[in-house]
């Protein structure tokens, strides 16, 4: 568990904040915030692409046993606005972190493996291994950060390679 400050729901004032306690079991992103291992940039970008990704997403819908059952499909409900335009940024997401960027964070953010899940996954193991993981992790959310707006320059330390 990790404190947070959160928007008060309760509050007379408009901005109004409360702390509360938010679980990081599950939650590999938080927890490397929590332990200040990602800037608030990165972890910014990481729930954005959360966020995108789970209005995107058109699974199977669960059946709703009050409804009347009826032969027949359904239709399917239009794609709103906010899919749509989730769906766009994700695409340009994923250009940005190219092919195996974009399956490292599928991995942690949206499946919630762990480094050495990603690595026992790709068949390569080893402490090495984790922390070449934990590296490449960051560095594309240091990536969706610079596209999804959290940041405007490379992170200190980092040298940009020179586009041919």
């Amino acid at each position: 568990m990790v404190e947070i400050e959160v928007d008060d729901p309760l509050g007379l004032e408009p901005g109004d904040k409360i702390v509360a306690l938010r679980s990081i079991r599950n939650d590999l992103l938080g927890r490397l915030h929590s332990h200040r291992q990602v800037d608030e940039a990165q972890y910014q970008a990481g729930r954005a692409f959360q966020n995108d990704w789970e209005r995107a997403e058109r699974g199977p819908r669960a059946v709703d046993p009050s409804r009347d059952y009826v032969d027949g499909g359904q239709m399917r409900e239009p794609i709103t606005e906010g899919q749509r335009k989730a769906v766009l940024r994700l695409n340009r997401a994923e250009r940005e972190l190219g092919a195996d960027g974009s399956a490292l964070v599928h991995d942690v953010l949206l499946q919630g493996m762990t480094m050495e899940q990603v690595g026992e996954r790709r068949g390569l193991r080893g402490q090495r291994w984790n922390d070449y993981f934990a590296r490449r992790f960051r560095e594309c959310l240091d990536r969706l950060a610079l596209t999804y707006g959290f940041s405007t320059a490379a992170p200190a330390g980092h040298v940009r390679k020179a586009q041919r």
